[in-house]
């Protein structure tokens, strides 16, 4: 559908990724993965602040005791935004060298929650990691790729994650109490033709925003998985949706510059900018991390 679609921060970022609105700030956390670059917009100036990671940085969320939790390339780290200092949470055993970490949310109970991924895009060496507030680390899946799609629906009965390069979003019933997930099934799967599975949130209606990544797109899916509505972006990599604002009924989608031709660049020159959009629904808030 038709939507007016407003770029509210020009930041050039390789690997634009994982917004995530702070309901007490007002203000949108994202990151450069590539670019190594915590980002903090506040949209009531426009103003958008920058901190250096000593590596790359998949996502983050702002942590109740100061300070953010954010997945760096070897593991779970605290980040101190007033020193810019990084402090090991947790280095999971056994993690590759070849990985590093991606998509990451707080679940409703305050728990962390990052996916893995082979930096190369070709071995299924990955999976999905589990940072309670005490810090115990818990992988519940394996066999992914590229690690993706995380959120919950609004009851936290249902857990959704992707591996991009499997073309699939998956449904898992949640125990929110435990943390664990059963009942894995394919919630989404995009054809060969079609972009890939990225970035993902939920409305307060239970529906699921997908970013496709390579089709310009930002799309609206029922429950059941059918495809209700789709918002064209002005660019061909969005990576992820987030709702946010001070009444939740603004859409933020990241974006990425990462792999584009010169000739890309030039026709879609803010590629890897910040975009806003009114979708005419409100989303839920974000929680912070409990640990």
């Amino acid at each position: 559908m038709t939507m007016q679609i407003n770029c509210v921060c020009d930041a050039k970022a390789i690997l634009g990724e994982g917004p995530y609105w702070d309901v007490t700030d007002q203000r949108l956390y994202w990151v450069d993965i590539k670019g190594c670059k915590i980002h903090r917009f506040d949209p009531a100036t426009g103003h958008d602040e920058t901190w250096s990671t000593p590596e790359v940085v998949g996502s983050l969320a702002v942590r109740t005791k100061g300070g953010l939790v954010v997945a760096l390339r070897s593991g779970l780290y605290f980040f101190d935004l007033t020193t810019g200092q990084t402090t090991p949470a947790v280095l999971p055993a056994g993690h590759p060298e070849h990985n590093r970490f991606n998509d990451g949310k707080v679940d409703r109970q305050g728990r962390f929650w990052a996916g893995s991924m082979d930096d190369l895009e070709k071995e299924p060496s990955g999976g999905l990691f589990r940072l309670d507030p005490n810090l115990d680390c818990q992988q519940l899946v394996d066999r992914i790729t590229i690690s993706n799609s995380l959120c919950w629906s609004p009851d936290s009965r249902t857990l959704y994650y992707s591996d991009s390069t499997q073309r699939k979003v998956w449904a898992w019933d949640f125990e929110a109490t435990s943390g664990q997930v059963s009942n894995r099934r394919v919630f989404i799967e995009l054809p060969p033709t079609d972009g890939v599975p990225d970035g993902a949130t939920v409305d307060i209606e239970g529906y699921f925003w997908l970013a496709v990544w390579g089709a310009w797109e930002v799309r609206r899916y029922d429950p059941d998985g059918r495809l209700v509505q789709t918002v064209r972006i002005p660019v061909q990599q969005p990576s992820c949706p987030m709702f946010g604002g001070k009444d939740l009924d603004t859409i933020y989608v990241t974006s990425a510059s990462k792999g584009l031709s010169e000739k890309q660049l030039l026709e879609q020159p803010q590629a890897g900018s910040l975009f806003a959009f009114q979708p005419g629904v409100k989303g839920l808030p974000e929680m912070r991390f409990q640990g």
